[in-house]
């Protein structure tokens, strides 16, 4: 009787390895997966750094008045946000349902026209330097397994992934988040102090923010510290100078 028990634990034992090695595969590609929204962070964040601080800073140099300035800095964070929000699902959609779309019509390639998929498989294979005898072979082994067949005739021919995610919803979410809480570095300091303390206030605690967000850019991405952040910075600073002057001088250009 103790026979079976110890090939049975022997089993579990085995099964476990397997098991672990599964799931750190799956959190891999979750991992990856929550990397990617570094964009929608950085983008967000940028944004909702960039375009407020030259809403307030215009309106600040044009009406000197910090209500105007707090008015109109919360409508553009709450409505830059919603908007960079919506635009990220919407477009993002939009994309997956494009790509939804080839997908099903190589699928239907493959089930009406299955030799011809076959063959540019394995020239697809041969592009990338696998001998063309090998190519052929690995060709009709993956045919016995469609699955796996399928969703390597997508990447390869078409470039795209098979799991389409037709709702981004948590992209939409950190990028209007990300916009949120960067409109608060150029807005905080007019609840606070007069405009001609509060504007240069402003602009610097955005720079600390660039600097922030550079440091996060650099971290996620596993890149130099320094070139990433000067990177932000100086990107960052030449488009908030350039709203600056726009917002300032092109309304008394006008007679405003």
């Amino acid at each position: 009787m103790p026979e079976p028990t110890d090939r049975a634990s022997r089993g579990v034992a085995k099964e476990k390895p397997d098991e672990r090695q599964e799931t750190r595969l799956f959190a891999e590609k979750e991992r990856i997966d929550r990397l990617g929204r570094v964009r929608e962070l950085v983008f967000g964040s940028l944004d909702g750094l960039l375009v407020p601080l030259g809403v307030v800073s215009g309106v600040a140099g044009g009406t000197g008045s910090s209500q105007a300035v707090i008015v109109a800095g919360l409508a553009e964070a709450f409505a830059g946000a919603l908007s960079m929000g919506a635009g990220e699902f919407i477009s993002a959609r939009a994309e997956a349902q494009v790509h939804q779309t080839e997908i099903d019509k190589e699928m239907a390639e493959l089930r009406e026209e299955p030799d011809r998929e076959r063959q540019e498989m394995v020239e697809l294979l041969a592009h990338e330097g696998v001998a063309e005898d090998d190519a052929t072979r690995i060709v009709a082994l993956l045919t016995r397994y469609p699955a796996s067949y399928h969703k390597t005739m997508v990447e390869k021919e078409l470039g795209l992934q098979m799991d389409t995610d037709l709702v981004r919803i948590p992209a939409a979410l950190t990028m209007a988040a990300a916009y949120i809480v960067g409109s608060l570095f150029p807005l905080i300091a007019y609840f606070i102090f007069p405009i001609r303390i509060a504007l240069p206030i402003s602009i610097g605690l955005t720079i600390v923010a660039l600097i922030a967000v550079g440091l996060i850019k650099g971290k996620l991405a596993t890149l130099n510290l320094w070139r990433s952040t000067i990177e932000v910075v100086v990107i960052g600073g030449a488009s908030a100078l350039g709203g600056y002057l726009l917002g300032t001088y092109v309304p008394h250009l006008f007679g405003y």
